[in-house]
């Protein structure tokens, strides 16, 4: 039997006895990651192995469910991944009662395995879908295109991606590009809505990954269409009803295509051996390379609250004001009339789609390069240049932090 979970999280171990659980757990698991829950300070080191980013095995045999509440919470507050595994009997409704209260609390996965295959079963941790330290540029990254297709194709020519084509009618619609020696491209998202392309920017962005050419994570409104594509009930606004239109000429199979593309994108990525983070609306220090309901959520809207201004559009925090990370984070989302350096972060969406400029920024040169706009496409809600976010973010609480 054969079991994966992923390399950093907090693994709950469930059996019939202390005793049973903890031989199966000095099988498969360090030493130095197993902590004991009758020794007082196991809380403290768990917060400082799990803010350093390693994985957490505890033995929850014998828990009632606010002490699994408490385990799941301390989870959370590390964005580390809750896994259950539960050593229990086929068909015992007391273990299978278990097993449904370990989901119902939070720990998902939960892993049951019979007594008889305990010993011979095999655990193997993968990377979390961020986690790409391995992935090494030089890369070209490019903000937040939205529809904007034609411009899109002039700032890839300006970097030396000068074989270009999108071809075909249909559902024969093709994009091919060759790329520089040694060169990728990296997406941050938003590749639709306003802007009057939005399928052939998918379609570049889409054949780019397939090849192994580029890298993508998701924006706040290609996840809003995908939620669209996969039949929800989504309000058209915010210019998705042009990306609607435009699909209406698409074939099912595109559709379909595009539904899959998106869904396969992790929440944000993590290169050259941590040196550099790419994330649609930003990133906390303290999120990066792990993967949870609020780190995604950030990555796509950045730090709000819900609390919106005088136009009706949401307040955003400038989490990047106070960054003092060593990892370089770059992002979109807010358009800014130039891509300035602020604290190691560099914003680049420079507001092509309200008639600014398409940019990208050329790693590990630092090189800022832009295309004007060929027109404003749509009107944006704030002016454009007035400052979108709060000078400050929210305070929060410290974090106990080693070098990853």
């Amino acid at each position: 039997m054969k079991i994966t979970i992923p390399d950093f999280c907090l693994v709950a171990v469930v059996g019939a006895s202390t005793e049973s659980t903890t031989a199966f757990m000095r099988r498969h698991f360090a030493a130095e990651e197993i902590l004991d829950r009758s020794s007082e300070t196991w809380p403290l080191i768990a917060a400082d192995r799990l803010a350093c980013r390693e994985l957490v095995a505890i033995n929850a045999s014998e828990t009632v469910t606010q002490q699994q509440i408490d385990l799941l919470r301390l989870a959370k507050k590390f964005y580390a991944q809750p896994v259950a595994i539960v050593l229990c009997t086929p068909g015992d409704r007391a273990d299978l009662r278990l097993v449904r209260s370990l989901e119902a609390t939070g720990f998902k996965p939960t892993h049951p395995i019979a007594p008889q295959d305990a010993e011979a079963v095999s655990i193997t941790r993968e990377r979390l879908p961020p986690d790409l330290r391995h992935e090494h540029g030089p890369f070209d990254i490019i903000g937040d295109v939205h529809g904007c297709a034609d411009e899109l194709t002039e700032l890839m020519q300006r970097l030396g991606y000068n074989k270009l084509r999108i071809t075909g009618v249909g559902p024969d619609r093709r994009a091919e590009v060759e790329t520089p020696p040694g060169r990728r491209l990296i997406f941050v998202g938003d590749f639709v809505d306003r802007g009057p392309r939005s399928p052939d920017v998918l379609r570049i962005a889409m054949s780019m990954v397939e090849k192994g050419q580029a890298f993508a994570v998701p924006g706040n409104h290609d996840v809003k269409f995908l939620r669209w594509l996969r039949g929800a009930n989504v309000r058209l606004t915010h210019g998705l009803d042009k990306t609607v239109a435009q699909f209406s000429e698409e074939s099912g199979r595109f559709r379909a295509q595009v539904r899959e593309f998106l869904l396969s994108l992790p929440s944000h990525l993590w290169l050259e051996d941590g040196r550099l983070v790419v994330a649609h609306g930003g990133i906390l220090e303290e999120m990066i390379g792990r993967e949870s309901e609020a780190v995604r959520e950030f990555c796509l809207y950045g730090d709000t609250d819900g609390e919106t201004d005088e136009t009706g559009l949401v307040v955003r925090y400038h989490w990047a004001a106070n960054y003092r990370g060593e990892t370089t984070i770059v992002y979109g989302h807010t358009p800014v009339p130039q891509a300035d350096w602020v604290n190691n972060t560099l914003c680049i969406d420079t507001g092509c789609v309200f008639g600014g400029k398409l940019t990208a920024l050329r790693w590990p040169e630092r090189e800022v390069v832009s295309v004007p706009s060929a027109q404003m496409y749509a009107k944006p809600g704030r002016p454009f240049g007035h400052p979108p976010v709060r000078p400050v973010h929210r305070e929060r609480p410290p974090q106990r932090r080693r070098p990853r």
